[in-house]
């Protein structure tokens, strides 16, 4: 498990043993498009009606670095086709834009720099997790590479994917910039 691939299930566990009320039913709408072209989805909702926990609930159930059965096989989603045949069966990358853009103003690093914090930051997780896969070629190639050696795709799973965009608003090469590497991951 690291910071960005892989984050297991743990933080799912805490949001579980808490108050929970089950969203799992967004796994299944997800799980549908998957091997479809319509596979990029956006969950967009007003701040504070449970995106974060939604990101939490998908790692747990595609990252195939545990076993999550336990924490979904009483929930809605363990009534829906296709079930196990997703649980537990990807590599996940976790990202939160926030804590990047956190770093980089902490840092007094520039906007327009913070794509390429995201991809040292990936690229130095990959070569640690993931060493047969990390040489050379870039973050994509690698994990392209990845996919061929180990046969599992990855789910992107990526929260407060917007916040560079909202707080670079003056500042146009920040967000081509960034626009430019979700297109180069995504399209």
């Amino acid at each position: 498990m690291g910071i960005y691939f892989n984050p297991g299930n743990s933080g799912f566990q805490r949001i579980v043993n808490s108050e929970y009320v089950d969203k799992t039913g967004l796994i299944r709408l997800i799980n549908e498009t998957i091997g479809t072209v319509n596979n990029l989805i956006c969950v967009s909702r007003p701040r504070r009606f449970g995106k974060s926990f939604a990101a939490q609930m998908l790692c747990a159930y595609y990252d195939s670095s545990c076993d999550s059965h336990s924490l979904f096989d009483d929930k809605e989603i363990a009534g829906a086709e296709g079930y196990l045949a997703h649980l537990n069966q990807y590599h996940v990358i976790n990202l939160d834009i926030a804590t990047f853009l956190s770093v980089a103003q902490r840092k007094g690093i520039p906007l327009k720099e913070v794509p390429d914090m995201i991809v040292d930051g990936l690229l130095a997780e990959l070569a640690e997790i993931y060493p047969d896969c990390a040489s050379g070629g870039g973050f994509s190639d690698s994990l392209v590479r990845c996919v061929d050696k180990t046969g599992k795709r990855f789910v992107f799973v990526i929260d407060e994917w917007d916040v560079l965009i909202r707080e670079a608003k003056g500042d146009a090469v920040a967000q081509k910039r960034y626009l430019s590497l979700l297109r180069e991951w995504f399209i």
